[in-house]
């Protein structure tokens, strides 16, 4: 499987630690680089920071044994080792007009070698770059985190060409190859089923446990496991193409979108590392002014290491990468640091109806014939009407219908019905309003009151049949609906559908704030209305007609996107299966890493402006406070971390009872 050649130093959310820690990556890394690096021993940066802490160990040794000689060599040699995984970057940097905490650490470790304080020069080398290496393995693990969704693309595929079964790489798939999937594989690849059927496990990508079945026709994706059945599925995409590559892709471009969070990180770092060189500068002169330039000059350079905003810069990057890698293995797709923090503060939830809370597989519940007429006659007379048609009502029709006999002279009203003729008399297919239910009106009124959409059947002007077609619910959606609303979140919800039917759904939704009627703009209005009454509103829907209101709302999450490229590059977050409980999985998450990050930055600001004093006025020295902004370094990336092991994202697997819709028998 090829990968962009991406460098965690230099992109992204993780670029702004590289600007306020001073360290710039090494000319050509990329993902592999990262891919590479299995153990913490084998960051360059964590090698030859231990390496300077064995020389710095061993002059300490020869001291105590008096070798002074061997004592400064072994000093000054640490400290070279140590200062040369921060130093260079620190001087390009500044080549280039721009400072660091890279600069900053190399005006400590020179000002206490000018003092003659080589080992404590050495032991600031040497915790530093040992802070920058763990920084580098923390982040290069957070990623490979997310680039692990590649590896559930098998190592080989099989592929029929010329009547031969032929086995290759992944990588030498093309559009149009005929890939055999046996029992037990995975699919190699992005590809329509030709012939087979099976039940296909999606879990490792969509977070639901239950298999699907699929058939001839049906899409399968890369990382799917087959169930029982050999498949012969011609591919749609290339290996570098495929739906787990652009998941990738996209969260790693993604990545450069910065959160509140992050930018007040940004907005602190910056000015920061100018600031304290000057309030160091400013101290030394008030040193000769009061006569005890030595004393002042160190303090300042402890001053200036204590104001390092490392952990600072790191905080909220960490958390992302961590956060974002994880929800991504349980199906969520969230498109960086700026979606994951809005969507950790919604707090009303617009669902849309059709696909969102109901499956969006209408069938038929209900047929009610006129006098003289049955069921069965209704149904073939609407299914002649809708033969040719690719409608999803059509298509419940006809899939009710027994025997279907095209009628003539079809034409479409748009938003209204079917015009045509059969056997001599005129046809219409419409909903009520377009045409008049007469007697049948009590029945019509009664369908739409059961959350189905009615439509009439028409001849020679006469209503001859009502029938009822209805998008059943989801069966998991009124226990979503209940935990959100447990959880605080407000819930309303948006159709295009009647007023009738959008009640009759919502009332057994458990939702009780409906807005019907709608057209795609009007969903956008009302998100609008609903944001500026202080609202940080989501907008849960398809990804396409719900475009307009998934860009006005403050998260744009679509459903069932796994797949679909709309829905992937429109919407802020992706849930990539069809189940609903997918969403309160992704809120408790977000919300638990937005706490996360602002304990960072809590933590990172308090210990700035307690270390500051603490080393002007000479309470700790140099090493000692390396030391404590180390630690602490190390303890915000733990905690970051921790963002990509929440216990809210464990896998979906309690098994939903699904009933079929009703049918009326033809």
């Amino acid at each position: 499987m090829n990968r962009p050649a991406i460098s965690g130093r230099e992109h992204g959310n993780t670029a702004n630690s590289e600007s306020a820690c001073g360290c710039e990556a090494p000319a050509g890394a990329s993902s592999d680089d990262d891919d590479a690096v299995e153990h913490l021993w084998q960051v360059r940066d964590i090698q030859f920071g231990l390496a300077s802490g064995v020389l710095l160990l061993a002059g300490f040794v020869s001291g105590l044994l008096g070798w002074e000689v061997a004592e400064l060599v072994l000093s000054v040699a640490a400290l070279l080792v140590g200062a040369s995984t921060f130093v260079p970057g620190a001087l390009k940097r500044l080549a280039r007009g721009k400072v660091g905490v890279g600069l900053l650490m190399t005006i400590g470790a020179v000002g206490a070698t000018a003092l003659g304080q080589i080992e404590e020069a050495a032991m600031l080398a040497f915790l530093f770059s040992l802070a920058e290496g763990l920084e580098d393995y923390s982040l290069a693990k957070t990623r490979r985190g997310l680039w692990a969704l590649l590896g559930l693309v098998p190592r080989e595929a099989t592929i029929r060409r010329n009547g031969r079964d032929v086995v290759l790489s992944p990588d030498d798939l093309v559009v149009g190859d005929l890939m055999i999937v046996k029992p037990g594989e995975r699919v190699a690849t992005d590809g329509d089923i030709r012939a087979g059927r099976t039940a296909v496990d999606t879990s490792a990508i969509t977070g639901e446990s239950m298999p699907v079945e699929v058939g001839p026709g049906d899409p399968v994706f890369a990382g799917s496991v087959n169930g029982s059945g050999v498949l012969e599925v011609e591919v749609t995409a290339a290996a570098r193409d495929n739906s787990l590559a652009r998941i990738v892709h996209i969260v790693e471009a993604e990545q450069s979108r910065k959160g509140d969070t992050q930018r007040l990180a940004d907005r602190i770092a910056t000015p920061l590392v100018p600031g304290i060189l000057i309030a160091a500068t400013l101290t030394v002169m008030a040193g000769f002014l009061l006569g005890e330039p030595a004393v002042w000059l160190q303090r300042a350079l402890v001053m200036v290491v204590a104001a390092s905003p490392c952990a600072l810069a790191i905080s909220v990057p960490v958390t992302a990468v961590a956060s974002i890698g994880a929800a991504s293995r349980r199906g969520i797709l969230i498109k960086g640091g700026a979606a994951l923090e809005s969507l950790g503060k919604v707090r009303t939830i617009a669902l849309d109806k059709t696909g969102t809370l109901t499956r969006n597989q209408p069938a038929v519940a209900d047929v009610a014939p006129a006098d003289g007429y049955c069921p069965a006659e209704v149904l073939g007379l609407a299914a002649a009407l809708e033969a040719r048609s690719e409608h999803p009502l059509a298509r419940a029709i006809l899939a009710a219908a027994d025997d279907v006999r095209a009628a003539d002279e079809v034409t479409a009203e748009v938003g209204s019905g079917l015009t045509g003729r059969m056997d001599g008399r005129s046809l219409r297919l419409g909903r009520p309003g377009w045409i008049d239910p007469g007697p049948l009106t009590a029945h019509v009124t009664r369908m739409q009151d059961a959350g189905a959409t009615a439509v009439i059947v028409e001849v020679d002007g006469i209503p001859v049949g009502a029938i009822a077609v209805r998008d059943e619910l989801r069966p998991e959606a009124p226990e979503v609906i209940a935990q959100l609303r447990a959880d605080g979140y407000t819930i309303v919800m948006l159709t295009g559908d009647n007023g009738a039917t959008a009640r009759a759904i919502a009332r057994e939704a458990g939702i009780s704030e409906v807005y019907a009627d709608l057209r795609p703009e009007d969903k956008s209005a009302i998100i609008e209305r609903l944001r500026r009454e202080g609202h940080s509103t989501a907008m849960v829907g398809d990804g396409v007609n719900d475009a307009p209101a998934l860009a006005t709302a403050d998260v744009g999450i679509a459903m069932g996107a796994m797949g679909s490229d709309v829905a992937i590059e429109t919407a802020d977050v992706a849930l990539m299966g069809d189940d609903l409980r997918l969403l309160p999985h992704a809120l408790d998450h977000a919300r638990r890493t937005r706490r996360i990050m602002l304990q960072n930055v809590i933590l990172s600001i308090a210990l700035i402006t307690i270390l500051i004093p603490v080393g002007l006025f000479g309470v700790l020295g140099l090493a000692a406070v390396v030391l404590v902004h180390e630690v602490a370094e190390v303890f915000v990336i733990g905690n970051g971390i921790r963002a990509g092991r929440s216990t809210a994202l464990s896998p979906i697997t309690a098994p939903i009872r699904r009933s079929e819709p009703a049918m009326v028998p033809a």
